[in-house]
This record gives C-alpha cells, structure tokens and sequence, in this order.
C-alpha cells in the first residue's frame, strides 16, 4: 500500500464502479424488471415465494412491487445519470402500486421502499438540484404519496401490540397475518425512525414518527438494569427479552446506527443522550482487546457477542453486518478505533476475497459461508477515506471492486456467494447490491461527486439511501410528537452539531498520517495472524 494512488487509476476504478452498477441494472431491467429481483445466472425475474409463505428469506424482502428498480433510484441520481433516472421515477409512478396481498417485513419494506422512495422525492423536488437536472416534468409529489399509501398499509402493525414495539409482519392489503409471531428482533423494530420522521415532517403528519419513536423508547426501556445493554429479540406482548444476545451484529446493528442519524436528522437531544448512553454501554461490556487502536500490548480491539445481563461472552463469531460499525464511529468522531475494526474485517476480506456471513474469530474459519454482495465493508472503507483521505481505504476499495469482479459477475449481473472459500454462486442479487455497494464503491472514487463537493450536507441511509440534512426536517409542525411528555422535545439547533467530526473537518488529519498506514505495521501483522492471512 505505496502512499500514492494515481488520479488516472481512481478515474478508472471510478468508471469500473459504474460498470459494474449499469450491468447490474440493465440486466435487471432487461431480465427481471417488473418481478422484485434478479436472479442473475439464470437470467430471469423472481418474486414472492407464493408456494412456500415459510420461506421468509424471501418473502419479508420481496412484496411484488419492483423492488430493485425502486431501490436503486437514488443510485442513478448518484452517478448523475439523469435521463435513466427520470425514466426509472416514471416508470415507478407508471407500475408500482402497494395494493398486493403480500406478506412483508416491516423494516425490509421500510429501509429498501419506503427510504429509497423518500430519497428520491428529495432529490426531485431540492430547488439546488446537486446532482445534475433530476427534476420531473409536471412532477406533482407522486412517490410521496407513493411513499405515504405504504406507510398506511404498515401502520396495523403498530396495533394491538400491548408494549408499541410492532409485529415483524405485516400484509399489504390486510392488515397483520392472524397467525402472526410475537416475537421480533431489536433492529427490526428498532430502525424506522429515519424513514418515518422524514415521511412526518414531509407530510406535517405527526403519526408515522410517533409511532416509530414510541417503538424506540419501548425498546430502550427494557434494556438490563445491570448493563445496561438490549437483547436481539424480543416480545412485542410481554417485553420479555427472547434472544438474550448483546451484540452489533444482525438483529442489532442499524437500532444504534439510528439512535445517531435521527438526532443528526431531527436534532431531538434525547436520540444523541440514548446513543451516547448505548455506545458507552457497548464500549463497557462488548469491547475486547487492548485499550488503543494503534499503540500498546494485547489482542486488537474486537466486539463480541455477549449476555445483555451479565456480560459474559456468548459466542465467538462476529458476523458480516457489524462490519458498518467502524463506518458509524467515523460519524461520531471515535475515527481511531474505526480504524482497527475496520482493518479486522478487511483481513477477512483478504483472506476469502468476500466476508461470509458469519466468521468464528477463534476458529479462524466461517462458521456460516455465504456472502450475498452485502455492502457494509465498503460502506466503512468510504466513510473512513472520507474522515482520513489515506489512499490506504483506495487500496482497500480497489481490492474489494476486483474481488467482486473476479469471484461474483455472472452472466446477467453479480450473484450471491454460496461459499466464500468454494466460490460457489447463488441465484440471487439482493437489491441492496445496487443500492449500496456500487454507490459506495462509486463515491470512494469519484472525488468530485456533488455528494462531497456541492456544499450540501448529506446523510445515508441504513439501506444507503441519501437525504440531505435539511432545515425543515428539524421543524415538526407539532409540539408533543413523544408519547407521554408534557413539553415539547428539546431541540438542538444545527450550529450545535459541529462537532470536531463535522464533514468540514475531515481534511484535518495531520499530514505526515495521511501517507502512513491508518494502523502501524506490526498491529497490521497481528491482525492478519489472528484471522489466519499469515
């Protein structure tokens, strides 16, 4: 990793980012396009699994609504590419429609749909237009409403729920399938504050916030009074915790990541004080290893899996998910110990050319072998390379882009890893494919992207969808949007947020680090060591 990364070499990585995002849409266009997904070695469309309603691997994702041309829409405003762009919106005003007797997951259908519509109405209606001309001729709020028609067919399952923490389920025409689980997990739960406020104060309709927010609270409220920490799944009728497990892995990952970016959105004080709160918690109980990243003795740091009451370990593997962490402690400023997870999972990367889904860090082996084009290493990598401009995280980006070249094109579009050491393919591209991991792939290395140059402030989504941190999403139109409080939330207004991490900052990084390794060289050893590199 010499410090230079040429200009002309970015360009083309750049180029190749793109690539690789076109031939995922078209083929998806071409083959799939009115079905939900890809299937990219077969060349041909899927949907639901209407044979099988158990097949939830499926079915939570997939509602018979286009899903993939929905979720990469913001994607092609991204890439500039506004003529696809307005064809992609017209035809999803032309097509979608949510009135299907589906069964989907809540939060699938809130991160990839409901986002994704919400991003793009954005992006259509910002008077800046940063992206180039994406506006719609006679364009009249239609994926907003788009957006709004969905949000109603999830409300139901906010109902009949005796703590406000909703169903994980719920049918698009009918409301919560009668034998429906009481059970859901704390990120599934946890994460539809972003995308309902938005739709709030879009709206100036209080509902869809307050009952996101009611379902956070609820939530946070049953965490361990000995920890202080929250289980991974729960009871939506007793708040009996059901998963005990304490970690930043799936079931968990995106309700920390929320608690952030709805007080970076929003400004209510209380979302900062409960992430501050949990983050400490996570540092207290799920952080092993040495006390600094980059000097000292002992193992690396490493988060683990533990009992939400007692702390103990529960396990010993981590899995691909908690890979976004180092990406949401870029954005607190904790950029250090970023850097040293970060540098974990790359290895990993390393040694497979992809991450399998879970990985046993004492066994130094997968212990759940497939990777389906998930896009959170890379997610991290962008983050980082913005925070510390070290063309180390180019490296890294450009490792990445070749591995998923070499191991995942198929004949129409990427495919899932079935083994990441076998390489064996799977049948599917997930949406998230396009609507994460080739935009973050792009903006690593498209240094002028209005993203980083137009002077807008942006922000992402869990499911990588892009909102500008705007004025008017600080003002709700209502007073008491919080169950059970007299006053209105305290507000923190915008010039608070500047802290030392602010994107302003970020070119700060002394000097004489940005050519160096982000982590010394016998620390990159040691970790290369502990997941079997060297």
């Amino acid at each position: 990793y010499s410090g230079a990364f040429p200009p002309q070499l970015r360009a083309r990585l750049r180029d190749a980012a793109r690539g690789m995002f076109v031939f995922g849409y078209d083929s998806y266009m071409e083959h799939a396009f009115p079905r939900d997904e890809l299937d990219p070695l077969h060349c041909r469309g899927r949907g639901p699994d209407r044979r099988d309603p158990s097949n939830l691997n499926i079915n939570d994702v997939l509602g018979n609504y286009s899903l993939t041309l929905i979720d990469a829409l913001d994607t092609l405003a991204v890439m500039g590419n506004s003529s696809e762009f307005q064809k992609a919106v017209k035809l999803v005003i032309d097509t979608v429609s949510f009135d299907k007797d589906s069964t989907v997951q809540v939060f699938e259908a809130t991160i990839r749909v409901l986002g994704s519509l919400l991003s793009a109405h954005i992006i259509i209606t910002d008077t800046k237009q940063p992206f180039g001309d994406m506006t719609i001729k006679d364009y009249d709020n239609e994926l907003l409403h788009l957006a709004h028609d969905l949000a109603v067919r999830l409300l139901p399952a906010f109902e009949n729920t005796k703590t406000g923490i909703p169903y994980p389920r719920v049918n698009l025409k009918k409301g919560v399938p009668p034998d429906s689980h009481n059970e859901t997990c704390t990120a599934g739960a946890g994460s539809l504050l972003v995308e309902f406020g938005i739709l709030s104060r879009l709206l100036g309709d209080s509902t869809f916030e307050w009952v996101a927010r009611r379902a956070v609270k609820a939530l946070w409220s049953l965490r361990s009074n000995n920890t202080g920490l929250l289980g991974n799944v729960v009871n939506i009728q007793t708040g009996h915790w059901v998963g005990k497990q304490s970690g930043l892995g799936a079931g968990s990952d995106s309700f920390y990541e929320y608690l952030l970016k709805s007080y970076i959105l929003f400004g209510e004080k209380e979302d900062l004080e409960m992430f501050n709160a949990a983050y400490r918690n996570i540092q207290n109980h799920l952080r092993r290893g040495r006390e600094a990243c980059n000097e000292g003795e002992g193992d690396p740091p490493l988060y683990v899996n533990v009992n939400m009451y007692t702390g103990q370990l529960m396990n010993t593997w981590i899995d691909s998910l908690q890979a976004f962490f180092p990406g949401l402690q870029v954005l607190i400023g904790d950029v250090e110990d970023a850097i040293c997870l970060h540098a974990f999972y790359y290895a990993i990367w390393k040694r497979y050319g992809a991450l399998p889904e879970r990985y046993n860090w004492q066994l130094q082996a997968p212990d759940v072998p497939f990777y389906p084009l998930r896009p959170e290493l890379v997610e991290s990598t962008y983050l980082l390379y913005q925070a510390t401009k070290n063309p180390f995280y180019l490296h890294v980006g450009m490792d990445i882009l070749q591995s998923l070249e070499k191991y995942t094109k198929a004949k129409c579009g990427y495919a899932t890893l079935h083994h990441v050491v076998e390489k064996t393919k799977e049948d599917r591209m997930e949406s998230f494919f396009l609507s994460e991991t080739c935009k973050y792939l792009y903006l690593l290395f498209d240094e002028e992207n209005p993203v980083h140059k137009s002077g807008n402030k942006f922000m992402f989504t869990t499911e990588g969808h892009i909102v500008s941190v705007d004025e008017r999403f600080r003002n709700s139109l209502w007073e008491d949007i919080l169950p059970g409080e007299e006053d209105g939330p305290e507000k923190t207004k915008p010039t608070e947020l500047k802290a030392a991490n602010f994107s302003s900052n970020c070119n700060r990084v002394p000097d004489e680090r940005r050519y160096l390794l982000p982590l010394k060289s016998n620390y990159m050893r040691q970790i290369d060591r502990m997941v079997g590199l060297i």
